[in-house]
């Protein structure tokens, strides 16, 4: 902890295929004032490789481990469900906080994203006002209230 009571900002990663979640997120992040570093990859592959530090991700200075995975899980080539059994079967990467933020298709995929060891589950909204909000309250509990490893 630092000395004005508040941690490091740590590195947050979020994947997500939809090139205006991804710009709208970094916006409400933005107008949140978060200090963290919010990095982006667009499908499960590349979010494996983000984390298993393989191809453009090998430097681990340009690529640092994230402290907060944002996950969708409806994404191509390898989704969000199946990224989340990988990263969680992972000893070396299960500690990793994953918040599932996206739009769901059915009840069950809060069920299952929990099953599959989410560590929290986020619709997502349908107004930036509401993204803000949301980003805001992301921050105060995951940057500022928990205990993370």
């Amino acid at each position: 902890m630092e000395g004005n009571g508040k941690r490091k900002p740590i590195t947050i990663l979020m994947a997500d295929d939809d090139d205006e979640d991804r710009m709208m997120t970094k916006k409400a992040w933005d107008n949140s004032r978060l200090a963290n570093d919010l990095r982006f990859v667009e499908d499960g592959e590349e979010l494996m490789e983000y984390l298993g530090r393989r191809g453009e991700y090998a430097d681990p200075a340009s690529s640092p481990r994230p402290g907060l995975i944002l996950l969708d899980l409806n994404m191509p080539k390898m989704d969000g469900r199946e990224a989340l059994r990988e990263i969680k079967s992972t000893p070396e990467l299960r500690r990793i906080p994953i918040v599932v933020l996206t739009t769901p298709k059915a009840e069950e995929d809060i069920f299952r994203s929990y099953d599959l060891g989410a560590n929290s589950f986020i619709s997502k909204p349908v107004t930036f006002d509401r993204l803000v909000a949301i980003i805001q309250q992301i921050g105060t509990y995951w940057f500022e209230l928990v205990e993370t490893p």
